[in-house]
């Protein structure tokens, strides 16, 4: 059976949520949204702010997860990540990552982290 893209999705964001907690993260938001662009994870750890794109693919038919956040989805990342870094009046390290996550023969899944990828 397989899922729709939407539950795809979902899944791929829990299990980068997952994975970052097991890599000493906290979660400060998850689909934190403004304006028109929406970052899937922000993360904290040792005063490092991350703001997380999440791709996710049944399979890399046609390309790679992390191919898809395009330009203009990391201008929207970027303003999105402007407006929290300026209304929590964050003045130390961040960065923008993403996690790409490749589902392998219905049930095997690939994730591979991105750090500093835009």
């Amino acid at each position: 059976m397989q899922v729709s893209s939407q539950q795809l999705g979902k899944a791929a964001e829990n299990l980068a949520v997952s994975y970052l907690k097991e890599q000493g993260f906290s979660i400060i938001a998850r689909n934190y949204r403004y304006q028109r662009a929406e970052i899937d994870i922000i993360a904290l750890a040792n005063q490092l702010l991350v703001f997380v794109e999440v791709k996710a693919r049944r399979d890399n038919q046609f390309g790679y997860p992390e191919v898809f956040v395009t330009p203009r989805q990391q201008a929207l990342i970027r303003t999105a990540a402007e407006y929290y870094i300026f209304t929590h009046d964050w003045c130390h390290a961040l960065r923008f990552d993403i996690i790409a996550i490749l589902q392998r023969n219905n049930h095997q899944v690939q994730l591979t982290h991105f750090e500093d990828a835009f």
